[in-house]
C-alpha cells in the first residue's frame, strides 16, 4: 500500500502543542507577546469578499514591503509558507547526491535530516567545537560537497556565527554551491547577513515570521537571495504549489513588518529577559550557552536533562529536551514573559 520512500520516513518531532491543561509554555520558541495591534484594526475592517478568490501567486506587495524593509531588489525575493516550506523547496532546488554532500553542523534544527532523507539528498554532519561553536574551516574540506546550510544563530545552542567568519566561509567557497543561512533567530541579537547578497550570488537567506514578528500562526517565510536562485525557488513552488501563501497571511505580514516601533519593543524586551534568565541561571551553577536567540541552551551539571524535563512538566512549565547524545544533558528554554520566566525561575531553584 505504501511506497519505499513512505515506509523510510523518519518524521521532524515539533515541540509539544498539549491540550490536557494550561501549561507555560517554554518549549517551541513562540514569541511571547502578541503581534502589533495594528493587526486588530485591519481584521475589523476586512473585506472577506476577498477571500472568494486565490492569493496573488507571486506575492508582489509583500515582496515589496520586505525589500522596502531590507534594502534589497523584490525579484531578490521568494515568499512560502512558512520558513520551513521555504527549506524544503530550497533543499529541492540546490541540492543533490549526484552533485555530492549537503554540510550542516552535528547539533542544529532537526528538520534537516528529515528534508534530506525525504529528497534523497546525501549529506554529512559536521561536529561544533567543544564549546558548541561552529567552527567553519571544517565545513572547507570536503570537496565533494554539494552545498552548506548554517542557521544563524544555531539552534538549539542559540550561539552566533559572527558574520565576519560568515564572510570567511563564503570567500573560501566554492561559488557555484549553495550557501543558506537559517536567519530564523536573527533578529535577537546578531548582524544579518543580508548586506552580503549582491556580493555572493551563492548565498541565500532564510527567514520567518514566526519569532521575532509574533506571528507563528500564520506560516508566512521568505528567503533573500541572488535573483537566479529566487527564480529556482519560484520553478520548484509553481512545481508543487501556486498558492502556498493565504490572502490573509500575505495582509498581515506586510502589517507586521511595517510596525517597527512596536517590533523594537518587543525585541527588546526579549533580550533583556534573555540576559536575566542567563545570569540567574549561572549564578546558581549552571552551564548557559552564550545566545543570540529568543531561547537559551542551559545544563544543570550532574542532573540529566530528562529529569529537569520531566520534572517541570508537572510543575506545568514545558521546556524542550533533546534525546540526543552529547546534548542530552541540556535543555533549551524559550524565552517567555517576564512574569512566566520568574515562575520557571522559582520552580528551577526549589526543584534542583
Amino acid at each position: 500500500m505504501f511506497s519505499k520512500r513512505m515506509k523510510n520516513l523518519v518524521p521532524y518531532i515539533p515541540g509539544e502543542q498539549p491540550q490536557d491543561q494550561k501549561y507555560i509554555k517554554l518549549n517551541t520558541n513562540e514569541n511571547p507577546y502578541p503581534p502589533t495591534p495594528r493587526i486588530d484594526k485591519f481584521l475589523q475592517t476586512f473585506n472577506t469578499e476577498k477571500l472568494r478568490l486565490y492569493p496573488d501567486p507571486t506575492f508582489s506587495e509583500l515582496r515589496k514591503t520586505i525589500a522596502k524593509k531590507y534594502g534589497v531588489k523584490k525579484d531578490q525575493i521568494f515568499i512560502g509558507n512558512g520558513s520551513d516550506e521555504v527549506l524544503a523547496f530550497s533543499f529541492y532546488a540546490f541540492f543533490d547526491k549526484s552533485r555530492g554532500t549537503l554540510m550542516f553542523p552535528e547539533f542544529t534544527y532537526s528538520f534537516y535530516p528529515v528534508y534530506c532523507d525525504f529528497l534523497d539528498i546525501n549529506y554529512q554532519t559536521i561536529p561544533l567545537t567543544s564549546d558548541f561553536n561552529i567552527n567553519i574551516k571544517r565545513f572547507l574540506n570536503n570537496t565533494e560537497s554539494c552545498g552548506i546550510i548554517l542557521p544563524n544563530p544555531n539552534a538549539p545552542t542559540g550561539i552566533l556565527l559572527p558574520l565576519k567568519e560568515l564572510t570567511t566561509l563564503l570567500n573560501s567557497y566554492s561559488d557555484n554551491r549553495v550557501v543558506i543561512v537559517d536567519e530564523a533567530y536573527i533578529d535577537f541579537g546578531g548582524d544579518s547577513a543580508i548586506s552580503l547578497i549582491d556580493k555572493y550570488q551563492n548565498l541565500l537567506i532564510i527567514r520567518t515570521f514566526s519569532k521575532s514578528m509574533s506571528l507563528a500562526g500564520i506560516r508566512i517565510g521568505f528567503a533573500i537571495g541572488d535573483k537566479a536562485l529566487i527564480n529556482a525557488l519560484f520553478i520548484v513552488k509553481d512545481s508543487f504549489n501556486s498558492y502556498p501563501a493565504n490572502t490573509l497571511s500575505l495582509e498581515i505580514a506586510k502589517i507586521a513588518i511595517s510596525d517597527v516601533k512596536y517590533f523594537n519593543s518587543v525585541i527588546e524586551n526579549i533580550i533583556k529577559t534573555r540576559e536575566k534568565l542567563s545570569a540567574t541561571l549561572k549564578s546558581i551553577g549552571w552551564n548557559v550557552l552564550p545566545s543570540k536567540a529568543n531561547f537559551i541552551f542551559a545544563e544543570k551539571p550532574g542532573i540529566a536533562g530528562e529529569k529537569i524535563y520531566l520534572t517541570l512538566k508537572k510543575k506545568g512549565i514545558l521546556v524542550r529536551y533533546f534525546n540526543k547524545p552529547g546534548i542530552n544533558n541540556f535543555i533549551r528554554i524559550t524565552i517567555g514573559t517576564e512574569s512566566e520566566i520568574n515562575i520557571f525561575i522559582k520552580e528551577i531553584k526549589a526543584c534542583f
